[in-house]
Protein backbone atom coordinates (compact mmCIF):
# COMPACT_ATOMS: atom_id res chain seq x y z
CA UNK A 1 0.00 0.00 0.00
CA UNK A 2 0.93 3.31 -0.90
CA UNK A 3 2.22 5.64 1.53
CA UNK A 4 3.12 9.69 1.63
CA UNK A 5 4.42 12.29 4.37
CA UNK A 6 1.53 14.51 5.37
CA UNK A 7 0.74 15.99 8.72
CA UNK A 8 -0.42 15.36 12.36
CA UNK A 9 -2.26 18.28 13.61
CA UNK A 10 -2.65 18.70 17.85
CA UNK A 11 -5.77 20.92 18.63
CA UNK A 12 -6.48 23.62 21.69
CA UNK A 13 -10.04 25.43 22.61
CA UNK A 14 -10.15 28.98 23.08
CA UNK A 15 -12.50 31.58 24.79
CA UNK A 16 -14.07 32.47 21.38
CA UNK A 17 -14.95 29.02 20.88
CA UNK A 18 -12.44 28.34 17.47
CA UNK A 19 -10.52 25.36 18.01
CA UNK A 20 -6.76 26.16 16.45
CA UNK A 21 -4.12 24.04 15.33
CA UNK A 22 -0.55 23.12 15.03
CA UNK A 23 0.71 20.87 12.82
CA UNK A 24 4.23 18.43 12.57
CA UNK A 25 4.92 15.64 9.94
CA UNK A 26 3.60 12.10 9.93
CA UNK A 27 2.29 9.14 7.88
CA UNK A 28 -0.84 8.78 5.57
CA UNK A 29 -2.08 5.94 4.05
CA UNK A 30 -3.70 7.16 1.19
CA UNK A 31 -7.48 6.41 0.90
CA UNK A 32 -9.35 4.86 -2.35
CA UNK A 33 -12.41 6.55 -3.17
CA UNK A 34 -13.27 10.12 -4.94
CA UNK A 35 -15.90 12.43 -6.54
CA UNK A 36 -16.13 15.73 -8.09
CA UNK A 37 -18.27 18.55 -7.71
CA UNK A 38 -18.47 21.77 -10.09
CA UNK A 39 -20.21 25.12 -9.02
CA UNK A 40 -23.61 24.74 -8.22
CA UNK A 41 -23.24 21.06 -9.31
CA UNK A 42 -24.88 18.01 -7.36
CA UNK A 43 -23.16 15.09 -7.18
CA UNK A 44 -24.09 11.44 -8.37
CA UNK A 45 -25.02 8.89 -5.55
CA UNK A 46 -22.10 6.60 -6.56
CA UNK A 47 -18.65 5.42 -5.67
CA UNK A 48 -15.82 6.14 -8.01
CA UNK A 49 -12.81 3.90 -7.53
CA UNK A 50 -10.08 6.78 -8.33
CA UNK A 51 -6.98 7.61 -6.21
CA UNK A 52 -7.47 11.40 -5.16
CA UNK A 53 -3.77 11.52 -4.14
CA UNK A 54 -2.32 10.46 -7.29
CA UNK A 55 -1.77 13.87 -8.24
CA UNK A 56 0.74 14.40 -5.65
CA UNK A 57 2.46 11.49 -6.13
CA UNK A 58 2.98 12.12 -9.80
CA UNK A 59 4.57 15.71 -8.32
CA UNK A 60 1.57 17.88 -10.42
CA UNK A 61 0.06 19.16 -7.12
CA UNK A 62 1.18 19.70 -3.63
CA UNK A 63 -0.66 19.48 0.07
CA UNK A 64 -0.49 22.64 1.78
CA UNK A 65 -3.34 21.87 4.30
CA UNK A 66 0.04 21.86 6.91
CA UNK A 67 0.84 25.15 6.18
CA UNK A 68 -2.21 26.84 7.82
CA UNK A 69 -3.98 27.35 10.88
CA UNK A 70 -7.61 25.84 11.15
CA UNK A 71 -10.15 26.86 13.14
CA UNK A 72 -13.77 25.90 13.43
CA UNK A 73 -17.17 27.46 14.64
CA UNK A 74 -17.89 25.15 16.81
CA UNK A 75 -17.18 21.14 18.18
CA UNK A 76 -18.23 19.03 20.50
CA UNK A 77 -15.81 18.12 22.73
CA UNK A 78 -13.12 15.18 21.50
CA UNK A 79 -14.27 15.61 17.94
CA UNK A 80 -12.56 18.73 16.76
CA UNK A 81 -10.01 19.99 14.33
CA UNK A 82 -7.78 17.49 14.65
CA UNK A 83 -10.37 15.30 13.32
CA UNK A 84 -10.74 16.37 9.96
CA UNK A 85 -6.03 16.12 9.64
CA UNK A 86 -5.55 13.13 11.57
CA UNK A 87 -5.79 11.15 8.09
CA UNK A 88 -7.83 8.66 9.78
CA UNK A 89 -11.36 7.78 7.41
CA UNK A 90 -13.57 6.60 11.07
CA UNK A 91 -12.74 9.52 12.56
CA UNK A 92 -14.73 12.86 11.96
CA UNK A 93 -15.49 16.49 13.09
CA UNK A 94 -18.71 17.57 14.94
CA UNK A 95 -20.38 21.00 14.81
CA UNK A 96 -22.08 21.48 17.96
CA UNK A 97 -24.17 24.61 17.18
CA UNK A 98 -26.87 26.55 14.72
CA UNK A 99 -25.99 26.29 10.72
CA UNK A 100 -23.65 27.98 8.98
CA UNK A 101 -21.12 25.26 10.60
CA UNK A 102 -17.87 26.97 9.63
CA UNK A 103 -14.17 25.60 8.75
CA UNK A 104 -11.61 28.22 8.40
CA UNK A 105 -7.96 27.70 6.54
CA UNK A 106 -5.58 30.63 6.84
CA UNK A 107 -2.52 30.63 5.77
CA UNK A 108 0.89 32.93 6.81
CA UNK A 109 1.41 34.04 3.43
CA UNK A 110 -0.73 34.72 0.17
CA UNK A 111 -1.16 30.91 -1.65
CA UNK A 112 -2.20 29.19 -4.83
CA UNK A 113 -4.94 26.91 -4.34
CA UNK A 114 -6.36 24.91 -7.26
CA UNK A 115 -8.58 22.06 -5.34
CA UNK A 116 -10.39 21.17 -1.94
CA UNK A 117 -10.90 17.36 -0.77
CA UNK A 118 -14.03 17.17 1.56
CA UNK A 119 -14.20 13.38 2.55
CA UNK A 120 -18.15 12.20 3.65
CA UNK A 121 -19.77 9.27 4.18
CA UNK A 122 -23.84 9.44 3.73
CA UNK A 123 -23.77 5.62 4.82
CA UNK A 124 -22.55 6.14 8.00
CA UNK A 125 -23.35 9.70 8.58
CA UNK A 126 -26.93 10.28 7.40
CA UNK A 127 -28.30 13.52 8.60
CA UNK A 128 -25.20 15.08 9.91
CA UNK A 129 -23.81 14.66 5.76
CA UNK A 130 -23.73 17.93 4.14
CA UNK A 131 -25.89 18.72 1.85
CA UNK A 132 -24.80 22.21 0.87
CA UNK A 133 -21.35 23.48 0.81
CA UNK A 134 -20.45 27.47 0.23
CA UNK A 135 -16.48 27.81 -0.82
CA UNK A 136 -15.11 31.43 0.25
CA UNK A 137 -11.87 33.62 -0.20
CA UNK A 138 -10.47 36.23 1.37
CA UNK A 139 -7.50 38.00 3.11
CA UNK A 140 -9.12 37.78 6.91
CA UNK A 141 -12.82 37.27 8.29
CA UNK A 142 -14.11 40.52 7.42
CA UNK A 143 -13.33 40.06 3.24
CA UNK A 144 -14.28 36.72 2.40
CA UNK A 145 -16.04 36.44 -0.63
CA UNK A 146 -17.86 33.19 -2.27
CA UNK A 147 -16.40 31.44 -5.07
CA UNK A 148 -19.00 28.06 -5.62
CA UNK A 149 -22.01 26.86 -3.80
CA UNK A 150 -21.95 23.04 -4.60
CA UNK A 151 -24.84 20.60 -3.71
CA UNK A 152 -24.04 17.05 -2.62
CA UNK A 153 -26.66 14.56 -3.15
CA UNK A 154 -25.60 11.36 -0.40
CA UNK A 155 -21.68 11.50 -1.22
CA UNK A 156 -19.91 8.67 0.22
CA UNK A 157 -15.80 9.10 -0.26
CA UNK A 158 -13.69 11.98 -1.59
CA UNK A 159 -15.44 15.28 -2.89
CA UNK A 160 -13.24 16.85 -5.33
CA UNK A 161 -13.93 20.75 -5.32
CA UNK A 162 -11.88 22.86 -7.86
CA UNK A 163 -11.39 26.21 -6.99
CA UNK A 164 -11.39 28.57 -10.23
CA UNK A 165 -11.44 32.13 -10.46
CA UNK A 166 -13.26 32.73 -14.00
CA UNK A 167 -10.59 31.38 -16.76
CA UNK A 168 -7.57 31.03 -14.04
CA UNK A 169 -7.46 27.40 -13.04
CA UNK A 170 -6.74 28.33 -9.21
CA UNK A 171 -6.78 31.32 -6.67
CA UNK A 172 -4.16 33.21 -4.82
CA UNK A 173 -5.51 33.75 -1.57
CA UNK A 174 -4.64 34.23 2.13
CA UNK A 175 -7.69 32.69 3.90
CA UNK A 176 -10.02 29.77 2.79
CA UNK A 177 -13.40 29.44 4.52
CA UNK A 178 -15.65 26.30 4.32
CA UNK A 179 -19.50 26.83 5.25
CA UNK A 180 -22.14 24.03 5.46
CA UNK A 181 -25.30 25.35 4.84
CA UNK A 182 -27.28 22.69 4.94
CA UNK A 183 -27.48 18.78 5.79
CA UNK A 184 -29.37 15.96 4.04
CA UNK A 185 -32.46 15.51 6.09
CA UNK A 186 -32.43 18.91 7.51
CA UNK A 187 -30.04 18.01 10.49
CA UNK A 188 -28.58 20.67 12.61
CA UNK A 189 -25.43 19.53 13.26
CA UNK A 190 -22.32 17.96 10.57
CA UNK A 191 -20.10 15.42 9.85
CA UNK A 192 -16.62 15.93 8.02
CA UNK A 193 -13.80 13.19 8.22
CA UNK A 194 -10.98 14.60 6.25
CA UNK A 195 -9.99 18.16 4.44
CA UNK A 196 -7.22 17.98 1.78
CA UNK A 197 -5.47 21.50 -0.05
CA UNK A 198 -3.99 20.87 -3.28
CA UNK A 199 -1.57 23.86 -4.69
CA UNK A 200 -0.77 23.55 -8.34
CA UNK A 201 3.38 22.61 -8.71
CA UNK A 202 4.51 25.37 -11.19
CA UNK A 203 8.49 24.76 -11.29
CA UNK A 204 9.62 21.79 -13.46
CA UNK A 205 8.97 18.42 -11.86
CA UNK A 206 10.42 14.63 -12.60
CA UNK A 207 7.44 12.50 -11.52
CA UNK A 208 9.06 8.64 -9.52
CA UNK A 209 6.26 7.22 -12.26
CA UNK A 210 9.15 7.58 -14.86
CA UNK A 211 11.39 5.43 -13.29
CA UNK A 212 8.88 2.42 -11.62
CA UNK A 213 6.09 2.44 -9.58
CA UNK A 214 7.58 3.05 -5.92
CA UNK A 215 6.15 2.40 -2.88
CA UNK A 216 8.18 4.02 0.01
CA UNK A 217 8.55 7.41 1.61
CA UNK A 218 12.31 7.73 1.72
CA UNK A 219 12.09 7.47 -2.42
CA UNK A 220 8.36 9.57 -2.78
CA UNK A 221 10.62 12.60 -0.67
CA UNK A 222 12.61 13.01 -4.16
CA UNK A 223 9.40 13.18 -6.20
CA UNK A 224 10.45 16.86 -6.77
CA UNK A 225 13.09 19.36 -6.65
CA UNK A 226 12.29 22.59 -4.80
Amino acid sequence: MRSILACQVKATCVANSYCFVYLKNQRLISPKFSKVAGNNEETEKSEIKEDPLEEERNGLVREVGNQAVWSLSSCKPGFGVERLRDNIMDTYWQSDGQLPHLVNIQFHRKTNISQIYIYTDYKLDESYTPSRISIRAGSHFNDLQELQIVDLNEPTGWVTIPIKDGSVKCIRTFMLQIAVISNHQNGRDTHMRQIRIHAPVEDRHYPLELFGKFSTVNFQKFATLR
